[in-house]
Formats: C-alpha cells, structure tokens, sequence
C-alpha cells in the first residue's frame, strides 16, 4: 500500500505545520492537501483539476478537518461512505472539536478514527507520528476494490480486472 495521505484542511498554517512534522520525524509519505470540503470530494472522484491520478493520487488515508468551508467533514464523510468504490477509504476526523456529539456523529457516519488536532507542535508532531506508525506499521489493508487505482511501493497501479470470457 502506498503511504500516501490527503489532507483536508482549510487551515494554511496547520498545513505547513503537518508539512513540517513529516518533515521532522522523517516520514517520507506524500502528502496531498485540499483547501475545503469539495474539493476534497472531487480529489477523491477524480474530477476536474484532479482528474489525473498520476499527480493526484487515491489517499490510503484521509485526514479530514471537521469545520471546512462548502462542505464540512460530516458532509465529507457521508459522500465517502455512500461511495462503494471508497468504502475501505481510511477517514480519521482530525478535528479540534472535543464535543461528545461531534464524536459519535463522526463514528455514526463511519469514520475509522477521531483525533483531536493538538494544540503545541510536538504534540502534533507525536500524533502524526503515531498515526503514521499505526496505520501503516501495525494495520493491515485489504486490497482495493476494482477500479480503484491506488499506487503500490512497486510504482504498479491496480487496474481493473478484465472479466474473463467462459471457455
């Protein structure tokens, strides 16, 4: 599985700031960012200015802002999981909302995971960190349903099976 992650964050600064901690903890996973939350939906299925797969990626994983301009995270997230072909899309909210209600409305709607945005860098930096190391040390993915092309570290995508004809 590639480790390649979307960042949907409509906050500038707290993007340089996740920039600057995979930087500094050296986790040399390609980052991807978008401004709101539509664009997140139109990175996510492929269209206009993120039509091309090669520069833009399918995520293995979504960091999704809660409070985002057009659609917010909950709007985000329920796209994403009336999507069959993104069902198996890692989504962690990735908010800095602490309400109990935002809580279960994210799991309601089917996010993996609720992380609260820390307030000091080497918090973020420890968060990110062990995200990071989580998902992609510990967890185990399953593949991809067809007609997802998601990158593998060979640099091969996976392209839809073609149904074989009966003999």
């Amino acid at each position: 599985m590639a480790h390649n992650y979307l960042i949907a964050e409509d906050d500038q600064d707290t993007q340089l700031l996740i920039q600057r901690a995979f930087k500094q903890a050296d986790l040399s996973a390609p980052l991807y960012f978008t401004n709101d939350g539509q664009h997140t939906i139109d990175y996510l299925a492929g269209q206009g200015t993120y039509a091309d797969r090669t520069r833009f990626p399918m995520p293995a994983i979504l960091l999704l802002d809660l409070k985002m301009p057009f659609r917010d995270g909950f709007e985000v997230l329920r796209w994403i999981r009336a999507e069959p072909r993104l069902r198996k899309l890692v989504v962690i909210m990735f908010s800095g909302s602490s309400l109990e209600c935002d809580v279960e409305e994210a799991f309601n709607l089917g996010v993996n995971s609720f992380v609260m945005k820390p307030i000091s860098f080497s918090e973020l930096l420890q968060v990110l960190m062990a995200i990071h190391h989580y998902w992609f040390g510990c967890n185990h993915f399953p593949q991809p349903d067809e007609g997802i092309n998601i990158p593998r570290e060979t640099g091969f995508v996976i392209a839809p099976r073609e149904s074989a004809a009966p003999a």
